[in-house]
């Protein structure tokens, strides 16, 4: 197995090593914990009653004994949410979307990508068996192209974009999407993971954002992991949308289902976001006080009016120097790189959270400020 060491000696060489780091006695500047809803009193109560009822683990996947009330609920609170008919829970978001895209298309159908979708759907699509097509990132024009030279040689079309893109934080138009996919006949699948909770007047997502109203040929997934606070994921639609992924989704069928306890933290966490819309209020004044504060330590940063900040660095030596650095100083700021983004685009990704004080933010931007010449 001496090859295992040589790949390993290879992403080294690279700067593209990847290792884990214990967070404990950092302070976290890179959690998706949006709205500060993990640790809130309210969501740990309502998960330890449930705990206490059906103890830590759902024991089957949700179509041998693994559904509970919990679920139910959850599920039937999402769909409302959303605004749409139906929702069915899944273990994970890659789960959601590897389960999802290979449902609904396969040999003979064709996938329409945008270029900087996350993992997740980049291999679903991948393994769907589809014809897939990339057009560049929130380009629908090049969109429009691919979907007007090829539409008619498939029998199904599914058009897939993340909503809040994970690692740049700008937002795809869900309003041209819609319209393209229904003048050419298309499925509009959306991974609203970093838009749910977030976007919108009341958090619904890309469709509330953009004032579009669900029709029965958008597919929309989410997860719980992120402004939820709590972990799994979920994918909404149509009453026979959820019926077919019940008996189709390999991902779904095949795995144990989410803890009940964790249903019942993400049930308080959504009606709190629901109560409290002055936290999506003030996630967004949080994330302009980075911004403006990151400028002033004149840094180049990419602010799309979104959690997500990421803060250039482009070299992947640089990004992690100053990873290790920032460590030093007791905060945690991942260095992101290839290939979660392209090569020579390498960055500290930054987000905003409810779950920073003022004195927080002094501590990251003093950081920032004495950083060692490069």
């Amino acid at each position: 197995m001496d090859w295992l060491r040589k790949e390993l000696d290879f992403l080294k060489e690279q700067y593209l090593y990847r290792t884990r780091f214990l967070r404990e006695g950092l302070k976290d500047f890179c959690s998706n914990d949006y709205l500060g809803l993990k640790k809130h009193p309210e969501v740990l109560e309502a998960s330890i009653r449930a705990l206490r009822e059906y103890g830590l683990g759902s024991g089957a996947s949700a179509l041998v004994s693994g559904y509970t009330f919990y679920h139910k609920e959850l599920e039937e609170k999402l769909a409302d949410f959303k605004r749409v008919e139906c929702c069915v829970l899944f273990g994970s978001g890659y789960l959601a979307n590897l389960g999802t895209i290979q449902s609904l298309v396969g040999d003979g159908d064709a996938a329409f990508s945008d270029q900087l979708n996350h993992a997740s759907i980049v291999d679903a699509c991948r393994l769907s068996k589809a014809k897939v097509f990339v057009y560049k990132h929130r380009d629908y024009q090049n969109l429009e192209e691919l979907l007007r030279k090829n539409r008619e040689n498939y029998k199904k079309c599914l058009v897939v974009s993340d909503t809040v893109f994970s690692m740049d934080g700008d937002v795809a138009d869900i309003s041209k999407l819609k319209k393209l996919c229904k003048e050419y006949d298309c499925m509009l699948y959306l991974d609203e993971a970093h838009a749910t909770g977030v976007l919108g007047k009341y958090g619904r997502g890309g469709l509330e954002a953009f004032e579009e109203s669900w029709e029965d040929f958008l597919v929309l997934m989410g997860t719980l992991s992120k402004a939820i606070g709590s972990y799994g994921a979920f994918v909404c639609g149509s009453k026979v949308l959820c019926e077919y992924l019940i008996n189709r989704a390999r991902s779904l069928i095949f795995s144990t289902s989410l803890p009940p306890a964790v249903c019942a933290g993400a049930i308080k966490a959504l009606e709190i976001i629901q109560a409290e819309n002055w936290r999506l209020e003030k996630l967004k004044t949080t994330s302009e006080r980075l911004y403006e504060g990151l400028k002033a330590v004149n840094l180049q940063v990419l602010y799309n009016r979104t959690p997500i900040i990421p803060i250039m660095v482009y070299d992947e030596s640089k990004a992690i120097s100053i990873r290790d650095y920032l460590l030093q100083k007791g905060i945690l700021l991942q260095a992101i790189r290839y290939p979660t983004v392209p090569k020579g685009q390498a960055r500290l990704r930054l987000t905003a959270s409810l779950n920073y004080s003022e004195e927080d933010i002094q501590l990251l931007l003093e950081a920032l400020k004495s950083l060692p010449p490069p």
